[in-house]
């Protein structure tokens, strides 16, 4: 039976396609290595930002990684400004109405906590959101399962207990490997056959449909 629904941010909630997109070139250009396509930054989505780089560019020098993700941080907060992420539609309502019918809703993201804490807030989600773990609460980051477990280890819950909903195959790899069911949205930066060969239990297509997919899994 369902009772906590973790959910995924980039591509999941918000928007937030453009604002990785520019600040990934951005961050290229001066590190004077070539700039990467769209679909190229967009397949990383889900990891941890040093996975992002490496997979862009498998030969790039760790010792570089630290300059590498301050640069990326210094351009994101620059852009952040004029390139504002939003919510998908019907995302608060739908937050709203899964509140009101007593589910425990969670985010577990790749993205820095911080970061995760301050887009709740600015988006107004923050007060129905009751746990937020970013890259900087695990170990091991999606696909591992370590994000879910420790979500319901800290709030008392079981696998069973749990739905975990993202646009990404490491989302639905991370449910799936928790022991969790899991649940793809076809609107973010993956796409519906990538979801269900990852092993996503359905896929939807607008966030409003999530309240009766949650409602079946409740009995």
């Amino acid at each position: 039976m369902v009772k906590i629904v973790i959910f995924d941010f980039d591509g999941t909630l918000a928007d937030t396609r453009e604002i990785i997109v520019r600040t990934n070139q951005e961050v290229q250009r001066r590190m004077g290595y070539p700039v990467t396509d769209e679909a190229g930054i967009l397949a990383t989505v889900g990891l941890v930002l040093e996975d992002c780089i490496l997979t862009m560019y498998p030969d790039l020098p760790h010792d570089q990684l630290p300059a590498w993700t301050a640069m990326y941080r210094e351009v994101f907060d620059s852009l952040k400004g004029t390139i504002i992420p939003k919510l998908f539609p019907h995302v608060k309502e739908t937050l709203e109405t899964l509140s009101e019918r007593g589910f425990i809703m969670t985010v577990a993201s790749s993205r820095g906590t911080a970061s995760l804490k301050d887009f709740l807030r600015d988006m107004g989600i923050a007060p129905l959101i009751s746990y937020v773990l970013g890259a900087d609460d695990v170990k091991l980051a999606k696909p591992n399962p370590e994000p879910v477990l420790k979500t319901l280890r800290d709030l008392g819950y079981d696998a069973s207990d749990a739905i975990v909903v993202g646009d990404m195959p490491v989302d639905i790899q991370m449910g799936v490997r928790a022991g969790a069911k899991t649940c793809g949205v076809s609107f973010g930066n993956s796409g519906r056959d990538a979801l269900i060969k990852s092993g996503a239990g359905c896929v939807i297509d607008d966030f409003s449909e999530l309240v009766s997919v949650v409602e079946g899994l409740r009995t």
